[in-house]
């Protein structure tokens, strides 16, 4: 039966927790191709100097702004799939509160474009600019917090170490970017450090909560 299931098309094996894990496998491959696409379609465009939402700016800019809509909503499915999945302890709550935080402030930086360089501040480029700070924060506060439920959940044991990591490498991160500013001839590659760090801990949860899954339908059956 087991290999009945394994052989099945995924499709047909996937159940609400599939579909949710899957969410989240898909919003990070979004974001990255639409990212690389504007970038290349756009001459002259330095991927160790300039940013990544600078990328709004130029003619494939709006396909950037759908990545990032796109990653903002599926990230917000994804939450509740790990929301309804992890066994909880003290402090879950408040991480999974801010995670869904972090999936509004893409959402946000995707439908707030941020300011020319040099150009007068704007009520929209201030909104992107918040955002953008914010959401690394909210996702250090949050991977961090969700990280000892994942010891205490023999499902999800094995992350533990690995979600730890990635809050720290966050907070080290954040630091490192006091001395690198806009404008920094690597600001946008550590933009692009910073970002990868978090969707790749969304593409990892993500996989592991389809694997899991898949393994509770086997069992079932």
């Amino acid at each position: 039966m087991a290999q009945s299931i394994l052989t099945r098309p995924i499709i047909k094996r996937l159940n609400f927790n599939g579909v949710l894990a899957l969410s989240g496998m898909l919003g990070p491959v979004i974001l990255i191709a639409t990212d690389l696409t504007a970038a290349f379609s756009q001459p002259g465009y330095n991927w160790l100097r300039d940013s990544i939402s600078s990328l709004a700016w130029t003619p494939m800019g709006w396909l950037q702004t759908i990545g990032f809509l796109a990653m903002g909503l599926l990230t917000e499915l994804f939450v509740a799939g790990i929301f309804f999945n992890i066994r909880g302890r003290k402090g879950f709550g408040i991480g999974i509160g801010l995670l869904v935080l972090f999936g509004f402030g893409l959402l946000l930086i995707g439908a707030f474009h941020t300011d020319h360089t040099g150009a007068p501040t704007t009520v929209t480029g201030m909104i992107h600019g918040v955002a953008a700070r914010s959401i690394f924060f909210l996702f250090m506060f949050s991977s961090g917090l969700i990280a000892p439920s994942l010891k205490s959940d023999p499902a999800w044991r094995k992350l533990f170490i690995y979600s730890l990591a990635a809050s720290l490498l966050t907070l080290a991160l954040i630091i490192v970017g006091l001395w690198v500013t806009d404008g920094n001839f690597h600001f946008g590659l550590y933009e692009r450090i910073l970002v990868t760090n978090t969707i790749i801990w969304v593409e990892v949860m993500s996989i592991w909560l389809l694997r899991l899954s898949f393994k509770r339908i086997e069992e079932k059956e």
